[in-house]
């Protein structure tokens, strides 16, 4: 049996990461079939199988890529604000419009919920631990009202997560999204320190 260097089996991960993501996008997650998706990698299943352990595990590394990648446009969209605040409201109607894209909403919004109710819990702990953060500096700003950061990431990310679900989950996700974003920014406005 011939060794594979570590590059070797970091690439055959990756070759498979992308197929599925294709694939997962174009078909969902029950119309996929590991024989074709390894097939079209140009792979065997038994590599599937070492790297995933089954399709589940294919799928949860999948979901975890592309949260980790939604992360980084997030905490982009932070990081380049000019205002904290408007930095804020702009990361939480991203998220919603988000929820459009084909590959987060197939694959994260309903194959995910379908197959492993929803992202990780590791996941979920490090978006409410960033929104906690970014909501205990616009506290410390008086930009936000005086109340516990964990409790309103919590609510918060909540709302945003159950919304998206929503606007996903329907034949007229574009007017669910124009919704979405009115009630997001109302409940926004409420946390705002008056004056």
């Amino acid at each position: 049996m011939v060794r594979r260097t570590r590059a070797e089996m970091e690439e055959t991960r990756a070759a498979l990461l992308a197929m599925a993501r294709k694939v997962f996008r174009e078909h969902g997650y029950a119309e996929t079939s590991m024989d074709d998706l390894t097939a079209q990698a140009g792979l065997t299943r038994g590599a599937l199988y070492y790297h995933f352990g089954d399709k589940k595990g294919l799928l949860a590394a999948v979901v975890e890529q592309i949260d980790d990648e939604m992360d980084q446009r997030l905490q982009t969209i932070s990081d380049n604000a000019q205002d904290p605040w408007d930095g804020f409201c702009n990361r939480c109607r991203a998220y919603l419009e988000m929820a459009l894209e084909p590959e987060f909403q197939r694959i994260v919004l309903r194959d995910a919920k379908a197959v492993l109710g929803g992202s990780s819990p590791e996941s979920q702990r490090y978006c409410v631990q960033s929104m906690q953060r970014l909501i205990g500096n616009l506290i410390d700003q008086g930009v936000v009202e005086d109340a516990d950061p964990q409790a309103l990431a919590s609510l918060i990310y909540g709302s945003l997560a159950e919304a998206a679900f929503w606007i996903a989950d329907g034949e007229e996700s574009d007017n669910r999204l124009t919704q979405g974003i009115t009630a997001l920014n109302l409940l926004l406005c409420g946390l705002r320190r008056a004056g």
